[in-house]
């Protein structure tokens, strides 16, 4: 943000408009460049050396937009072309949240992986937007499916049993890296959504990781052989949902679709549900690693991390809720969000702060930017799971690892039960003793961690 870019002279003074630079078009997207990589998720593949700067120099020029400019939301364009709204002040995240999808729609890119704040999609290979009644009903659905909002969920006894068992793979090599990571969480997450006999199902997960991945070296050209690999998974899933019994969660998404059948034109299918489910616990894998590698670095945090673990073994009903494992994920989550930016898109003439802005505006929240922001978060950069003790940090606009408001995820006690159990069962009997990368205790956590590049080294206790 160090190169001048003069304001357009038709833009309101109270927003801060950069668009047209004071020298020539090439300082101005050198200025951007970064930025606008973070902000549109577009680019090619980086190394993890790159994408660090990038997100540090994103970060940076956020900073400085805001102490040039002022709090009020800024017009800036990235180096695409796409002209983004971006908010700094968090009272505007709170309206951000509190809009309804018919002022701020979602404004998904075209493939988004993982979990995802993005609706789904049912006839794509990934997840998008659902709009309109559809999109009411499968949030309804899964609201009930995964019981939002309740911490323990009603299916935790067969859900925690899926992942004591598959947590036996994580630490059978005394390492752990991300591929035995995704291994074990997938194999669990195909018994919780599809059944035990789900797990052994191999080829039904390569066709997941296929879709995952949107592999163009698939035979037929990429859109007719995603198309082929789709159909397959789909019709095997419908399979296991037939089969499904009532502690998965195809089971109960299959009774919700059989109870309001009578009443609706049953748009929502439990097969779509169940594999869009599956598609999002490819967060759990990376969220685990990043989790256990700050605990690694934090002895004391590994220890009464630890200890809780041990004490919750026998705890009945509430061995599901692990407190103190929960505030790690969701510090884990703040520092690296598995969503780093959220956009929508205005469905009207919009205000904000004064200024008018025309229906189809994109309006960006740096989600990442603001939970990392050492203007406004204490120890933003430290890892401090007691933050998470507070009762109103769950609520706290600036931390939004599963957003909030109407567009808040509906899995995320589901996930976070999920994921410390899975960190319980590791620290349970053994101590993470070396990590790679190796991160200071004290200082400043580095802005990106890339699972692919994360080792621990596991000691049986």
């Amino acid at each position: 943000m160090t190169t001048p870019l003069r304001r357009r002279q038709a833009a309101p003074a109270r927003t801060a408009v950069l668009m047209a630079p004071a020298v020539s078009a090439t300082a101005a997207t050198t200025v951007f460049a970064t930025l606008g990589a973070l902000l549109s998720g577009t680019g090619r593949p980086r190394s993890l050396r790159r994408r660090s700067d990038e997100a540090g120099a994103s970060a940076a020029a956020l900073r400085a937009l805001r102490a040039r400019h002022g709090d009020a939301p800024a017009l800036v364009r990235t180096r695409s072309g796409k002209t983004l709204l971006v908010l700094l002040d968090p009272r505007d995240l709170r309206r951000f949240y509190a809009e309804p999808v018919t002022v701020l729609a979602a404004d998904p890119p075209r493939k988004c992986r993982g979990l995802s704040t993005q609706e789904p999609d049912p006839d794509g290979d990934g997840t998008g937007c659902a709009r309109g009644e559809q999109h009411a009903e499968r949030r309804r659905m899964s609201a009930d499916v995964l019981a939002a909002g309740q911490p323990v969920h009603p299916a935790a006894g067969p859900i925690l049993t899926a992942v004591a068992e598959e947590a036996r793979h994580l630490s059978a090599a005394g390492t752990l890296e991300l591929t035995r990571a995704r291994y074990a969480v997938s194999r669990a997450a195909r018994r919780i959504v599809l059944g035990d006999p789900a797990a052994e199902d191999d080829e039904l997960a390569g066709w997941l990781t296929q879709l995952r991945a949107g592999d163009k070296r698939l035979r037929g050209g990429p859109g007719r052989a995603a198309r082929s690999v789709h159909d397959k998974a789909r019709a095997r899933i419908r399979e296991y949902v037939r089969r499904a019994g009532e502690d998965t969660l195809a089971g109960r998404a299959a009774r919700l679709a059989d109870a309001a059948s009578a009443g609706t034109d049953g748009s929502v299918d439990p097969g779509d549900e169940a594999r869009l489910w599956l598609l999002a616990m490819d967060a759990v894998p990376d969220t685990l690693l990043r989790t256990l590698l700050l605990l690694g670095a934090h002895p004391c945090e590994q220890d009464a991390a630890a200890a809780e673990a041990a004490a919750r073994v026998a705890a009945g009903p509430a061995r599901g809720e692990l407190p103190r494992l929960r505030a790690c994920v969701r510090e884990s989550l703040r520092l690296y969000p598995v969503v780093p930016d959220l956009i929508r898109v205005t469905l009207a003439e919009t205000e904000w702060r004064g200024v008018r802005h025309p229906a189809g505006t994109s309006v960006l929240l740096p989600a990442a930017f603001h939970q990392r922001d050492p203007e406004r978060v204490p120890a933003a950069h430290v890892f401090v799971p007691g933050r998470w003790k507070n009762p109103g940090a769950d609520q706290d606009v600036r931390m939004a690892p599963f957003s909030h408001g109407g567009g808040r995820c509906p899995g995320d006690q589901l996930g976070l039960m999920i994921t410390a159990a899975f960190c319980a069962e590791v620290l349970r009997g053994h101590r993470i003793t070396g990590t790679r990368p190796v991160l200071d205790p004290v200082g400043p956590l580095p802005v990106t961690l890339d699972p692919h590049g994360v080792r621990l080294t596991l000691t049986r206790r």
